[in-house]
């Protein structure tokens, strides 16, 4: 009896430490992932053509915003989150410079077009 389980505790522990040498999946393999910062998407179920969009760096301060209206986002489609790395760094550069938060410079409706 305390072959077996002693077999068992080891089967346990070998297959827990298989489990963690797993490699995960890093933020670099997905190439819509900036790593300055993110954006965060505001919209309404019942105004599906109005959006706000806030761009933060890592430090989670708001660098840029803008409202959208009159064009339909998905988030989940690959070229809207490649459009919307472009603004986030575009908008962290020009926060560099001036250290003051932007609101509606167009910079997502401009590369929507």
């Amino acid at each position: 009896m305390k072959y077996w389980l002693a077999i068992f505790a080891l089967s346990l522990l070998s297959f827990n430490s298989f489990a963690q040498s797993e490699e995960q999946p890093s933020s670099a393999s997905s190439k819509w992932i900036s790593d300055k910062g993110y954006w965060v998407i505001e919209s309404n179920i019942n105004q599906p053509l109005q959006h706000l969009i806030r761009f933060y760096n890592n430090d989670d301060v708001l660098v840029y915003k803008e409202a959208v209206a009159g064009v339909k986002l998905n988030p989940a489609k690959r070229k809207v989150k490649m459009m919307l790395k472009t603004v986030l760094e575009s908008s962290l550069l020009a926060w560099e410079k001036r250290r003051m938060p932007e609101e509606n410079k167009n910079y997502v409706a401009a590369i929507l077009k």
